[in-house]
C-alpha cells in the first residue's frame, strides 16, 4: 500500500464527502454574516466583524482539512478472509484480567473511541492487524506492554 494514502471504509469515505457538502452549505451563510457586520461600519472596534471572520476562517480551514483528508484517503474493500485488516470487528480478551471487549478496525479519520472505532494505525490497530482467531498478541502502547487473544472477526455491521 502507498504509505501516502490513508486506508479509510467506504462508509468512512462516503462521511467525509458529507461533511464537505455540509461545510459547503454553511459557507454562504458566514460570508452573510461577515457582510453584514462589515456594514456596521469601523471595522477596527467591531467585535461582530471579528467574530464573522473568525467563524469564516475556522470554517474554510475545517474544509480544507476534510478535503486533503479525502484526497489522501483510498478506500480498502473489505473481504471476509478472516484476517484482521481494517473494516472488521475484532473481538479480544485481556489476558491479564480475562476481560473481552470489542473494536472496530477503521481509518485514522473514522476513529471514535466512543464508538470502539480505532485507527488501524494505533498501537492497538498495528499490532492486530493481519492476525487471525487464536492469535495472541502482545500491544506495546505508549504507556504499558500487555497481551491479547484474538477471539473472533467479523465484518463490521
Amino acid at each position: 500500500m502507498n504509505n501516502d494514502l490513508n486506508p479509510i471504509t467506504k462508509a468512512g469515505y462516503h462521511m467525509l464527502e458529507q461533511r464537505i457538502e455540509a461545510l459547503k452549505q454553511q459557507r454562504p451563510d458566514k460570508i452573510a454574516a461577515l457582510k453584514a457586520a462589515r456594514a456596521l461600519g469601523d471595522l477596527s472596534e467591531n467585535a461582530d466583524y471579528s467574530a464573522a471572520k473568525r467563524d469564516l476562517r475556522h470554517l474554510e480551514s475545517q474544509l480544507r482539512f476534510t478535503q486533503k483528508q479525502l484526497q489522501f484517503s483510498k478506500i480498502i474493500e473489505v473481504s471476509d478472509d478472516g484476517i484482521v485488516s481494517i473494516g472488521k470487528k475484532v473481538t479480544i480478551e485481556f489476558l491479564d484480567d480475562h476481560e473481552n471487549d470489542t473494536f472496530i478496525i477503521v481509518g485514522i479519520s473514522e476513529t471514535n473511541i466512543d464508538e470502539n472505532k480505532i485507527s488501524l494505525r494505533s498501537p492497538l490497530g498495528q499490532a492486530l492487524h493481519n492476525h487471525k482467531v487464536g492469535d495472541i498478541v502482545t500491544i506495546n502502547s505508549p504507556d504499558s506492554v500487555y497481551t491479547v487473544k484474538i477471539n473472533a472477526i467479523s465484518l463490521e455491521d
